[in-house]
């Protein structure tokens, strides 16, 4: 598959993405793994790019009407002791609908595994919520070492290759659920 150049040709249209970030430790690398995802998505107007943070200070209810209003979700996780962190866990089960019949793409880091082992879990978790999960994601391996000084990533290519690829696969899904659901609102059967 060739790499995107621009995001309209990955979401057909104008589109919410709400990143979810997954750390609430203090000096968390999330940050700099957010802020460089900020920097890829800052030139496409059409993509609307809200956030739900566990340090955001906001109550459930505020979280919720945000992932209410994506249609697309990027869950930027470390890994904590082989799997994710507890305030990740605690933003996932604090919604239901909301993440019903729309897709979540993930974008991990760690050490050796760069956050594989926690995406694994998170798949299994979206999935029994009724998301669809991509199957293409970023993984970044000794993200202590990933950044340098600037806060630019050190093996920036790499990386963005992933990214353009997991954001197309997204990007797909994304049109492709908002149109079901357009046509048939999505309900859980019992």
């Amino acid at each position: 598959m060739q790499t995107p150049t621009n995001l309209c040709l990955v979401f057909g249209s104008a589109r919410t993405l709400c990143l979810v970030y997954g750390s609430a430790r203090d000096a968390r690398l999330c940050d700099a793994v957010a802020d460089w995802i900020h920097k890829q998505l800052a030139g496409y107007a059409h993509l609307q790019v809200s956030v739900v943070d566990p340090l955001d200070g906001r109550s459930s209810h505020e979280r919720n009407a945000t992932l209410a209003e994506a249609d697309a979700f990027l869950v930027i996780t470390p890994e904590y002791n082989h799997s994710f962190p507890a305030p990740l866990k605690a933003i996932i089960d604090g919604a239901k609908q909301e993440w019903e019949a729309k897709p979540v793409a993930f974008f991990s880091y760690g050490g050796i595994s760069g956050g594989l082992r926690a995406v694994e879990q998170l798949r299994s978790v979206f999935t029994e919520l009724h998301a669809v999960s991509v199957r293409d994601q970023v993984s970044i391996a000794f993200v202590h070492g990933a950044f340098d000084q600037s806060g630019e990533l050190k093996d920036e290519a790499r990386v963005r290759r992933s990214f353009d690829v997991m954001l197309a696969r997204l990007g797909w899904w994304a049109d492709a659920l908002a149109q079901a659901r357009a046509r048939h609102p999505y309900r859980e059967v019992n």
